[in-house]
């Protein structure tokens, strides 16, 4: 079963209309904006690095504005318990039983902001939900709602009081990206818009999340032609015998750039995924995922850079399959 006319269709207008409502709040980064909605309807999660004021958190409020849903902010701090995030069994007198009160990551939409900062027993306590949808509390399961995205933000510069992500952590993150700062076009625009006050807050809600489930499941449905899937095998195997890399990728990292290349797929109007669309998505979903050779790091070398050296030399099939 693949996808009809009609369905490729309101999936790529919707998809382009979601992003416009973003891009109100976000202004002049349309591309950092598609990716995060790709990751949101991948049913995956988006990590944010950047310099403070570059609208991290705004992208986050405005992802989470545009959809009919719950949304959430955890503000991590070192004294942040794993309770705090997921929530806190008590017990009720009235009733004479445990009662399980969610925390806040029980939410469509959970805006981690400064995840680095707290303490590694609290980041690991995102592990099983961003895996697998659940929280196990005293040893009783609860499940998240659909859609559900984490979009986490850190700041690359200041480092005091935070803590480094375990890889465990990051591999839980489909995509890493940056905004960096506004061209000179968009920064005109940011300030003549101070007097209205145009921001996240002010979006109007464009999707059920029922519809972002019907997006999600559709997308599943785009075909990825065995010669795309080998052209990925083979970028894998390269991560990993790089001679600047510690560690390469998994094939975690193979399964989140074939979901989120199908949803890329859609958001163009076609049924089926191109090696262009490999190409585009690979350096967010797979550079984080790396560990270079601290020697090569230390000249300057970057995950970024090693995976655009394999996009370049790496061939990639010249056959288009729709299948």
């Amino acid at each position: 079963m693949t996808l009809t006319p009609d369905q490729t269709q309101w999936f790529a207008t919707t998809f382009g209309q979601l992003v416009g409502n973003v891009e109100q709040a976000v202004v002049g980064k349309t591309h950092q904006i598609q990716l995060a909605m790709a990751c949101l309807l991948a049913e995956g999660h988006l990590l944010l690095e950047d310099f403070p004021g570059t609208g991290k958190t705004s992208l986050a409020r405005a992802i989470a504005q545009t959809l009919k849903g719950r949304q959430s902010r955890i503000q991590f701090t070192p004294d942040l318990l794993p309770s705090d995030v997921t929530g806190v069994t008590i017990f009720d007198q009235k009733t004479q039983q445990f009662e399980f009160h969610p925390g806040p990551i029980f939410a469509d939409i959970v805006l981690a902001d400064e995840i680095n900062r707290a303490s590694p027993k609290t980041q690991s306590a995102l592990l099983e939900v961003m895996e697998e949808g659940q929280v196990t509390v005293d040893g009783n399961t609860h499940r998240v709602g659909r859609p559900f995205m984490v979009i986490a933000t850190m700041n690359p510069i200041e480092q005091a009081g935070t803590y480094k992500l375990p890889e465990a952590q990051l591999d839980r993150f489909l995509m890493k990206t940056t905004l960096g700062y506004p061209d000179h076009a968009s920064t005109l625009k940011i300030l003549a818009a101070t007097a209205t006050k145009a921001s996240a807050t002010g979006l109007e809600p464009l999707i059920t999340t029922d519809a972002v489930a019907s997006m999600i499941d559709l997308a599943a449905l785009v075909h990825v032609d065995d010669v795309v899937l080998e052209y990925v095998t083979t970028l894998l195997a390269e991560t990993r015998s790089a001679p600047e890399v510690q560690l390469g990728c998994s094939v975690r990292a193979g399964l989140a750039l074939v979901r989120v290349a199908k949803v890329w797929a859609a958001a163009s109007g076609r049924h089926y995924v191109l090696p262009d669309d490999i190409k585009v998505l690979a350096i967010a979903t797979f550079a984080h995922r790396m560990i270079l050779d601290p020697e090569e790091e230390f000249r300057g070398l970057t995950s970024e850079a090693v995976v655009q050296r394999l996009l370049d030399t790496v061939p990639a099939p010249q056959e288009r399959a729709a299948g």
